[in-house]
């Protein structure tokens, strides 16, 4: 996330949301004219166009073929030539290229069923931290994982910045066959590549299934597997051609369910009517789809921006990556993942179950919500600061501006819908542990196990944060079993098992 407005910038940091590629954004992206050292490009093939032969037709545009996703027509190159993207439309089986350098990603039903499910696996009790989780007391998660606490057969991937497999409360449910890096474009396995050098991924890790083994903390779904799937850089900055390959990795590897902390930049808002978005925002929208085809649960925060998703008329956040300018937006504008059909979105709490007040939302695009903490208005006896508690890697504790340690780990306070997300997740873990349901049955499933939240008739306390992208206060439409703060409502792990 980049610097946006001087107001925006202030208020987000001084109360202490994520904002991990400040000084990233520092630099703006070479023009196509002055390109010199080489890019990289999403070429997009036409619907049912083959791309078998896209290294050919790509090294003839002047550029070196990365990757080849033949299942959804999305070829990842690299070219120095500032001609390349004009030259590879000139083809007729290509619908768009586009350069990536400036398109940072930031901080369906198939199969009804996976197979019998096992006898349920407890995990009783409580770890050190415990104590601190007010989050997790919020959605029952204790008594949940009294009844189960997920199977070892269910993997969760966390689409992120990577996660610390060497963390105590990680270590024991990290999926090491099932992760990779995908910065770059390509898959590469070594678990260096997809080790977390920014922290964000393995505060959300934690979340969803920091293990009950007497440390630290607990996850919502302890026996889970995590797959650590690394598309953000230390930075914090997701690359089209990053995304794109986690979610055909997600798909490939059968992932059950994948949680994504992050939109699409520099645009927030993709629109069909630019060429550049449009074949960036397709290609990664034929790579989620694809994963969902494959059985994958795609869980998506709502975003930070107080907007309202389902009524956009403005953008002035981007592009984030150099100087914002202010556009006028439609509903033809989409924000990648979370807008995406079959995708679950979730909006963020904090502890007095209202939502948080940075929290994006949307009648259209808000399936539930969880506890991603508030820092204003909403800090308990509970929670003091507001803000979640979860794993953080030890050798980046002084990029954690609340942290603590329990003698034995290193753990870190965030806030955000990048806190919510992952709750939900766990929560679906423990319904696929429990049901067997994959990805639109398992959509399904989870919204029915919410405690429904109707919209507040007074709305005054989240004047002080009107909408980010154009100013609009917030509002809350919908009835009580569905509406656009809450979606269904707080998800609830109790339910889920029960």
């Amino acid at each position: 996330m980049s610097v946006r407005s001087t107001r925006v910038k202030a208020v987000l940091v001084s109360v202490g949301l994520l904002i991990a590629a400040v000084t990233a954004a520092t630099a703006a992206p070479a023009s196509a004219a002055t390109q010199g050292a080489d890019s990289t490009y999403i070429v997009l093939y036409r619907d049912g166009a083959s791309s078998a032969d896209a290294a050919a037709t790509v090294s003839n545009a002047g550029g070196t073929l990365v990757a080849n996703y033949s299942q959804i027509g999305v070829v990842i190159a690299r070219s120095s030539d500032p001609n390349f993207a004009a030259t590879m439309q000139q083809n007729g089986n290509v619908a768009g290229a586009a350069r990536t350098d400036g398109f940072a990603t930031k901080v369906s039903d198939v199969m009804a069923n996976s197979g019998p499910v096992d006898a349920p696996i407890p995990a009783p009790g409580s770890d050190p931290l415990s104590g601190l989780q007010w989050d997790m007391n919020q959605i029952n998660a204790p008594q949940a994982r009294a009844i189960n606490g997920g199977s070892p057969a269910v993997v969760v991937g966390d689409i992120d910045t990577g996660l610390d497999f060497t963390h105590p409360d990680l270590a024991p449910n990290v999926d090491f066959a099932d992760s990779a890096s995908c910065i770059g474009g390509v898959p590469d396995t070594n678990p260096a590549a997809w080790m977390d050098d920014n922290g964000h991924g393995t505060h959300t890790a934690g979340t969803i299934a920091a293990a009950k083994n007497g440390i630290g903390i607990v996850g919502v779904a302890p026996n889970v597997k995590l797959a650590g799937i690394k598309a953000g850089t230390a930075d914090g900055f997701f690359f089209p051609e990053a995304v794109v390959c986690a979610f055909m990795w997600a798909g490939t590897h059968h992932i059950n369910i994948t949680n994504n902390s992050y939109f699409a930049d520099p645009w927030l808002f993709n629109c069909r009517n630019d060429a550049g978005q449009r074949a960036i925002w397709v290609a990664e929208r034929r790579a989620i789809r694809f994963a969902q085809s494959q059985g994958t649960l795609v869980v998506a925060a709502e975003g930070n921006q107080a907007d309202d998703l389902s009524h956009p008329t403005v953008d002035a956040t981007s592009p984030d990556n150099t100087t914002p300018v202010t556009r006028d937006i439609t509903n033809a504008c989409a924000v990648v993942p979370v807008e995406v059909p079959g995708v679950v979105g979730v909006t963020a709490t904090g502890n007095l179950r209202e939502k948080s007040f940075y929290s994006s939302y949307g009648v259209s695009t808000a399936d539930v919500a969880a506890p991603g903490g508030d820092s204003i208005l909403q800090r308990t006896a509970a929670a003091p600061n507001g803000r979640v508690l979860s794993t953080w890697p030890a050798s980046l504790i002084n990029n954690c501006v609340r942290k603590v340690f329990d003698g034995t780990a290193t753990y870190c306070y965030l806030q955000g819908t990048s806190m919510a997300s992952p709750h939900a997740a766990g929560v679906a873990a423990l319904l696929e542990s429990a049901t067997g349901k994959t990805a639109g049955a398992l959509a399904a499933a989870l919204q029915q196990a919410a405690n429904p939240i109707p919209c507040p008739s007074d709305t005054s306390a989240y004047a002080f944060f009107p909408a980010v992208d154009g100013g609009a206060p917030q509002t809350c439409q919908g009835g009580v079993g569905q509406n656009g703060w809450y979606g269904s409502g707080e998800v609830d792990a109790l339910k889920a098992v029960g």
